[in-house]
C-alpha cells in the first residue's frame, strides 16, 4: 500500500453492505432482502476491501441489486458513475427477477405446478429477443429456491 492511499485511508468508511468482512453471506443477504436475488460472494460494493468512500455510499444505494461481483469491473464502475443506461440496466433487472419471483410463486400456489412445469411454461412463452433470461437448469434452481421460500412462510 503506498503512504498516500495509507494516509487517506481513514477517510473511509466501514462498508455498510459487507460490514467491512469483504464479503456478502446469507445474513447481509438477509439483512437487505436480497433473497433469491444474490448468493453469497465477495461484496461488490466496496470490491472486498470492507471499505468505501463517503462519495460511494451517497452514490450507489448499499442494496443495489444489479451491483455483484460477477459483472464485468466495467460496468460497475458505470454504476459508480451513475451512467444513464447503466442504471436502467440495473432497473429492468430488479424488475425482471421480481417479476420472475411473482411469476413462480402464483403458478406454484394457485395452479400447483411444481418447478420444472413452471420453468417450461415460461421459456415457452419468453421473448427469443428478452433483456434477461435464464438457462433451463438455472431457472429450475431458481424456482426451486422460489417455491422452498414459499414453503416455509406458509408452514
Amino acid at each position: 500500500m503506498t503512504l498516500f492511499k495509507f494516509l487517506f485511508r481513514k477517510s473511509d468508511l466501514e462498508c455498510p453492505r459487507c460490514l467491512g468482512k469483504t464479503f456478502v453471506d446469507w445474513d447481509d443477504i438477509r439483512r437487505l432482502n436480497k433473497l433469491l436475488k444474490w448468493v453469497p460472494a465477495p461484496c461488490a460494493y466496496c470490491f472486498g476491501s470492507g471499505r468505501v468512500t463517503p462519495e460511494m455510499i451517497l452514490k450507489v444505494p448499499v442494496d443495489y441489486t444489479y451491483l455483484t461481483i460477477d459483472l464485468p469491473e466495467s460496468e460497475m464502475e458505470k454504476i459508480k458513475e451513475q451512467n444513464p443506461e447503466t442504471l436502467e440496466r440495473g432497473r429492468l433487472r430488479e424488475v425482471f427477477l421480481d417479476d420472475l419471483i411473482k411469476y413462480a410463486e402464483n403458478h406454484y400456489l394457485y395452479d400447483k405446478m411444481d418447478a420444472q412445469s413452471i420453468a417450461d411454461l415460461y421459456l415457452s412463452t419468453e421473448d427469443e429477443a428478452a433483456l434477461f433470461s435464464l438457462e433451463r437448469q438455472n431457472l429450475i434452481r431458481f424456482i426451486e429456491k422460489v417455491i422452498e421460500m414459499k414453503r416455509s412462510e406458509i408452514n
